[in-house]
């Protein structure tokens, strides 16, 4: 069986030199860590303004929840972010999304951090960094659903000073993230991706990348299994 690191191989050589460079700084800065779940996000440019984001800081999955909207990209505020990231959808619509989004995180080890302006629990400066998290954001007007806070391990506030009830989704997402991520790589936590993901991941690109991906795997299994066809 052909590995990641393999396959990878096998398409390289049809990437330009710049990008495979990319690829490879790119990807040891990515990180699982820390992910990202939307719910119910209904102004495009927002949830695409918090992918932007959060793959500039590294963040490599996003879980979006749909129970009544659906999210859509804005490419002219994503700018291509969304093509490099890995979008996780919840969108049953008979079955109760926050609840599936939830469960699943938590089968993966992260403890479910529920952002809200009033909660009185720890902020992005003093969360503990040593268990995954995923940070939770809720719609533009009334935020979390009642379902998903009750899904939450932990609250966390951004503090405010003013007159304002609440940030901007897509600022509180970058103030939580870029606020994490800084301390994340100041620290001695393993947040980065490891050897075998960081392959799964290059050969994940590669596969955006290439034109005719699939045509060209289908060929290298073909000479494998036969060295005549080349």
């Amino acid at each position: 069986m052909v590995t990641d690191a393999e396959r990878y191989a096998q398409l390289a050589p049809f990437i330009t030199d710049n990008k495979r460079e990319l690829f490879e700084r790119i990807a040891h800065e990515r990180t699982r860590h820390v992910t990202v779940v939307l719910e119910d996000i209904f102004q495009p440019h927002n949830a695409s303004a918090v992918v932007r984001t959060a793959e500039l800081l590294g963040v490599q999955d996003l879980h979006i929840i749909e129970n009544r909207n659906t999210y859509t990209v804005n490419p002219d505020v994503t700018l291509g972010s969304s093509k490099w990231t890995d979008m996780i959808r919840y969108r049953d619509r008979e079955r109760d999304n926050a609840a599936t989004c939830a469960s699943a995180l938590r089968a993966k080890g992260y403890r479910i951090v529920a952002t809200s302006p009033t909660a009185d629990s720890v902020t992005p400066e003093s969360i503990p960094l040593d268990t995954p998290m995923a940070f939770c954001f809720g719609t533009e007007l009334t935020g979390l659903s009642e379902g998903m806070m009750a899904h939450a391990d932990t609250f966390l506030r951004i503090p405010m000073h003013g007159f304002t009830e609440s940030y901007n989704i897509s600022v509180s997402a970058a103030i939580v993230l870029y606020t994490v991520m800084q301390r994340l790589r100041n620290s001695d936590v393993q947040w980065r991706l490891s050897e075998q993901e960081r392959d799964a991941l290059k050969l994940s690109w590669a596969r955006r990348t290439v034109r005719s991906a699939q045509q060209l795997e289908a060929r290298f299994d073909q000479e494998a299994q036969d060295p005549s066809v080349s």
